[in-house]
């Protein structure tokens, strides 16, 4: 198994709808140049018809492979699993929801948006139209561009599903709320981050591992240090 040291836990990063593991390589860099070791899972459902079930189990299956301590960092739709997921897994210290969807039991991305859920969800939702606004506004346009090119079809499933457990009842968390973002408006973060122990900001897009990796980095070692500390 991988371990993290006793005062540095395991960073397990998860991504969002539509994207991969791929899309933390940059932030990855920086905190592996501080010495901070990561961790990365795909989920099934950006690509595959599959749903958050079945990426909880992806999340649990990378936590499994941890020896120590976890923060895990989940990014956009990637907050649905890992909420599911950190219910049931031992020796997670924290969960970082970036921009992400801290719900509830019961709910689910569609139904937070007040939008109808399928009784039998099929098939996949498109990448949006223009991505690269959406997702990459203050990306570098190449970079942007490359990262438009690698998005996938996400299973409409996955954004049906109700959660079953919520995770953040018991492991505490934290919210990095994304100030420009254009993909889950500021107004939406602030209002799941009431849910969890602390708030920061980033005044960011909706891709800060992309766009400021450096300061993402920083943050995040910040809540990962705290976190350690308050677990001796």
């Amino acid at each position: 198994m991988i371990s993290g040291g006793v005062d540095r836990p395991t960073l397990l990063l998860v991504h969002g709808a539509w994207h991969g593991s791929w899309c933390w390589d940059a932030l990855r860099a920086v905190l592996g140049a501080d010495g901070w070791t990561t961790r990365v899972v795909d989920l099934p459902s950006a690509g595959r018809p599959t749903g958050v079930q079945d990426d909880a189990q992806a999340v649990l299956a990378e936590l499994e492979r941890v020896d120590g301590p976890v923060v895990v960092v989940a990014h956009s739709y990637g907050g649905v699993p890992v909420t599911q997921a950190v219910a049931e897994a031992g020796d997670v210290a924290h969960v970082v929801y970036l921009a992400a969807y801290q719900l509830d039991v019961g709910e689910s991305l569609l139904g937070h948006h007040g939008a109808p859920v399928p009784p039998q969800p099929q098939g996949f939702q498109a990448v949006p139209d223009n991505p690269v606004p959406v997702f990459y506004g203050d990306v570098p346009e190449a970079e942007a561009d490359r990262a438009a090119r690698r998005l996938v079809p996400q299973s409409t499933k996955s954004f049906g599903d109700p959660l079953t457990r919520a995770g953040w009842h018991t492991v505490p968390s934290t919210y990095i709320v994304c100030e420009h973002d254009r993909a889950l408006p500021p107004k939406n973060q602030e209002t799941l981050a009431v849910r969890s122990g602390a708030v920061h900001r980033l005044a960011s897009h909706h891709s800060p591992f992309l766009s400021m990796p450096e300061e993402l980095a920083a943050l995040l070692a910040e809540i990962a240090h705290a976190s350690a500390g308050s677990a001796a």
